[in-house]
């Protein structure tokens, strides 16, 4: 009788490493893409904000010139 449990013990806890290892792996490649999709919407945002802030500094820019030469 001791075999058998031996041998159910050791199926089982092959079995729940077999499992866990499968939802680690499961969730880590989860976690890679949840943090690609968060990385290139951030990246996206940046850009768009990088682009308002330039066409804002040389509106700026020009602002500053026009009052300058309208005195020379």
């Amino acid at each position: 009788m001791g075999y058998v449990l031996r041998v159910r013990a050791a199926s089982f806890f092959a079995g729940a490493a077999t499992a866990s290892f499968l939802g680690i792996y499961i969730l880590h490649n989860d976690y890679k893409v949840a943090h690609e999709a968060i990385s290139q919407q951030m990246k996206g945002l940046h850009e768009s904000l990088d682009r308002r802030i330039s066409a804002l500094e040389t509106l700026k820019q020009k602002e500053d010139l026009q009052p300058a030469e309208a005195t020379d």
